[in-house]
C-alpha cells in the first residue's frame, strides 16, 4: 500500500529533474535577456512541469508589477546532459496587482461619454427598439405583385358585397402619406421596454424621490414653466422651461418640483406713484396782507355796546 501510494503521488507531482533544477544560471540569463536591465530579482521557486521539464521563478523588480514573477521553463531530452531553454514569460503571483476584468465597450459606456464626432452603433436586435413603418415592403405601384394584390382585394370585395357592408378600405398610398406627415417612416422605433427604461431614468434623475422635489413648495404639474410632452409620455413627464431652475431643458416628472415654481412666491406689484402735487401750468396769487374777514375775531361788533361808566 505504501509503495502504491508513493507511485501515485509521483505520477501527479513528478520530482524535478536534477540537471534542469540546477540550471538556475541559464534560466536567469534568459529572463534578463527578455526583461529590462535590473528587472529580474531573486530566484524564488522551482516547479516540475513533467519529465525533464522544470520552470524557474524569479521575482520581478519592474515598477508597477508588484507580485509578478518571471517564469523560465527549461527542458532536457532523454539521455541528454544539455539543458535547453523552452519558454520565458512574465506571470502574476497569488498577490499580484492585476488589471480589472475587461468589460465590453457597450457596458463601459456611460451617459455623457460621447463627444463631437463619436459614433454610437446600436445592435440589430437591440431590445430597446422595434421595427417601424418605412414602406419599404410595399410593392411598386405597377408591379405584378401589386396588380395581383389589387385583383384579390377586388375579388374579396365582390364576394363580401352580398354578405355585409364594409367601410371603404384605406389605400397604401394614403397610409404612407400619413406616416410621412407624422414622422413615422423610420426603420426602428422605441419598444415598450425602451420607453419604460427611459421613463425610469428620467424619474430617477428628476422625480418625486429626489431631495430637490422633497423640499419643493409645489410639483411641476401646476407650474407654468412645464412644457408637456406628446403621446403617452405626457401623462407623466414634461420639459422644464425655467432658465433659472436646476432642470432647465431636461425631461422632468410631473411630481418633480423645485424652488423655481411659477406660483411658489409671487412678487407683489410695485406701488403706483401718486401724481405730482405742483401745477406748473398756472401762476398762484399770494396777497401781501390777509383779508379782513380771514381772522377769528370780527372787525365790527354784532350789537352796540352799553356805556359801563368807565372813562
Amino acid at each position: 500500500m505504501s509503495a502504491a501510494t508513493t507511485r501515485s503521488r509521483t505520477a501527479r507531482t513528478p520530482v524535478p529533474d536534477r540537471l534542469c533544477a540546477e540550471a538556475v544560471d541559464l534560466a536567469r540569463a534568459a529572463a534578463e535577456e527578455a526583461a529590462a536591465p535590473g528587472a529580474v530579482g531573486e530566484h524564488v521557486a522551482v516547479v516540475s512541469e513533467g519529465d525533464r521539464v522544470v520552470t524557474h521563478f524569479f521575482e520581478c523588480e519592474e515598477p508597477g508589477y508588484r507580485g509578478w514573477r518571471w517564469a523560465v521553463t527549461v527542458a532536457r531530452a532523454s539521455r541528454a546532459k544539455n539543458v535547453t531553454l523552452d519558454e520565458t514569460v512574465l506571470l502574476p503571483g497569488s498577490d499580484a496587482l492585476l488589471a480589472p476584468e475587461w468589460v465590453p465597450w457597450s457596458e463601459r459606456l456611460r451617459p455623457g461619454d460621447m463627444g463631437p464626432g463619436d459614433l454610437l452603433p446600436t445592435e440589430a436586435d437591440d431590445i430597446r427598439l422595434e421595427p417601424g413603418y418605412t414602406g419599404e415592403d410595399e410593392p411598386p405601384p405597377n408591379s405584378a405583385v401589386s396588380e395581383m394584390s389589387q385583383e384579390m382585394a377586388d375579388l374579396v370585395d365582390a364576394e363580401d358585397a352580398e354578405l355585409t357592408t364594409r367601410p371603404a378600405t384605406t389605400s397604401r398610398g394614403s397610409i404612407a402619406a400619413v406616416a410621412d406627415e407624422l414622422g413615422m417612416r423610420r426603420a426602428r422605433v422605441l419598444s415598450r421596454y425602451g420607453l419604460h427604461a427611459a421613463a425610469d431614468r428620467w424619474d430617477e434623475a428628476f422625480g418625486a424621490k429626489t431631495p430637490m422635489a422633497q423640499a419643493a413648495p409645489a410639483s411641476c404639474v401646476t407650474c407654468a414653466f412645464l412644457v408637456p410632452l406628446a403621446g403617452s409620455l405626457k401623462q407623466a413627464f414634461g420639459v422644464c422651461a425655467n432658465e433659472f431652475g436646476p432642470a432647465d431643458g431636461r425631461v422632468v416628472s410631473l411630481s418633480y418640483g423645485c424652488g423655481g415654481h411659477s406660483e411658489a412666491a409671487v412678487m407683489p406689484k410695485p406701488p403706483k406713484p401718486t401724481p405730482h402735487a405742483l401745477d406748473t401750468m398756472q401762476a398762484d396769487e399770494y396777497p401781501l396782507r390777509p383779508a379782513r374777514d380771514s381772522g377769528s375775531v370780527p372787525v365790527e361788533a354784532d350789537a352796540p355796546t352799553e356805556d359801563l361808566g368807565h372813562s
